[in-house]
């Protein structure tokens, strides 16, 4: 019998999609709680699609647990992570804490003694330190003194982040007190409740409706800016153990804090060591990413946060060692599956459509194959 994998994700986002067509193809029997309408159901990758309500959130995971009985899950953003976290935290606050559902999670992600430290860019930061890694100053802003101190002693430009946000929505870069002050403010508010509910009316998102009604304020950190060129690694770990693993410098993002549109495939010694050295001081299972700052002048990688669930580019298969969705079958099934070829040679990949989306007459889209270049649809990259 199939493994069954159970993908977790509260946004219509495209690569979930992808994601989910690499795992049936990597031998998972793919199934999905998500938000109607999701691209998902339309690849033929999911066996089955349990409804993802935003209002009920835990109701739905619950749910969805209980009908597939999956052998792991995975979350596929940041609001997913959120809401199997508190899952977690639910089932142990009734006893249920060595229940199914709990071991599930565990297994899944890791120890629910990482959980806090995920969760805070802060604490995360500093446990990278502790361990060697190469890291952004970083620091909880509680309230506007605290705020100046720590821009009198880190200096401008800076960078303020809200953690439990996603996509660049809370990352702000600020270049003196007053900008620093407004992005505090910002990034710190509860979601504005006519915002909250344009999202649900309009395009049927309700994840910010709960927070919005409850007034929900964000926590704040402050880091340190590194010039330099942006870096991300997405990465299969078990049990503590990376399987495989991916390294791109991004050369091109939809805006300055949002996503990468356009990746080139490296070989980076520090990155690699870090995601390392992090997956085993967590525990971690599934499938991660982490986000780097490549130094200019001296190529130093500085760790700059993790991001606990699939990535974007977690479904391209680049050959052994670099295969994600093949990789985490082979350690959970114990069965010798051979890496597919890589889909393409070419180490700078465009993400379409998002490359698109961002400018159609982009010259990564146009001039591809005569670079030497790939484009990553949406399935996976042609050569």
């Amino acid at each position: 019998m199939k493994p069954v994998v159970l993908l977790v994700t509260a946004s219509r986002w495209f690569p979930t999609a992808r994601l989910g067509m690499a795992l049936a193809n990597a031998g998972w029997t793919v199934q999905v709680v998500c938000p109607s309408r999701h691209p998902i159901t339309v690849t033929g990758a999911a066996e089955r699609v349990h409804r993802f309500r935003g209002l009920a959130p835990l109701t739905s995971l619950r749910a969805a647990i209980h009908d597939c009985q999956p052998t792991i899950l995975i979350p596929c953003d940041d609001t997913a992570v959120q809401y199997v976290y508190r899952l977690y935290r639910e089932e142990a606050c009734r006893g249920a804490g060595e229940g199914a559902i709990c071991s599930l999670i565990e297994r899944s992600v890791g120890p629910s003694e990482s959980f806090p430290v995920i969760e805070s860019r802060t604490t995360f930061a500093n446990l990278a330190r502790e361990q060697g890694i190469r890291t952004p100053e970083t620091e909880t802003l509680s309230d506007l003194d605290q705020l100046k101190k720590w821009a009198d002693r880190v200096g401008f430009p800076a960078v303020i982040k809200a953690d439990g946000t996603s996509g660049g929505d809370g990352v702000r870069v600020v270049r003196n007190m007053d900008e620093a002050e407004r992005a505090f403010r910002k990034l710190q508010a509860p979601p504005l409740m006519a915002r909250a509910f344009k999202r649900a009316a309009v395009d049927r998102d309700t994840t910010l409706v709960w927070p919005s009604l409850l007034r929900k304020r964000f926590n704040v950190s402050g880091q340190s800016f590194v010039k330099g060129r942006e870096a991300t690694t997405t990465l299969a770990c078990w049990r503590g153990s990376v399987l495989a693993s991916l390294h791109f410098e991004v050369v091109s993002k939809s805006n300055a804090t949002g996503p990468s549109t356009v990746l080139r495939l490296v070989d980076n010694a520090e990155m690699s060591a870090a995601a390392e050295t992090i997956v085993r001081r967590l525990g971690l299972s599934g499938l991660i990413g982490l986000d780097f700052m490549i130094e200019d002048g001296t190529g130093d990688a500085y760790l700059i946060e993790i991001n606990p669930r699939s990535t974007q580019v977690g479904h391209l298969p680049l050959g052994p060692r670099r295969n994600l969705p093949v990789a985490l079958f082979r350690a959970v099934t114990g069965l010798a599956v051979q890496d597919p070829p890589a889909a393409t040679n070419k180490d700078t990949i465009a993400l379409f459509p998002f490359e698109w989306l961002k400018n159609p007459k982009s010259p990564f889209l146009f001039s591809l194959r005569k670079r030497g270049h790939a484009l990553a649809p949406a399935g996976v990259p042609q050569q």
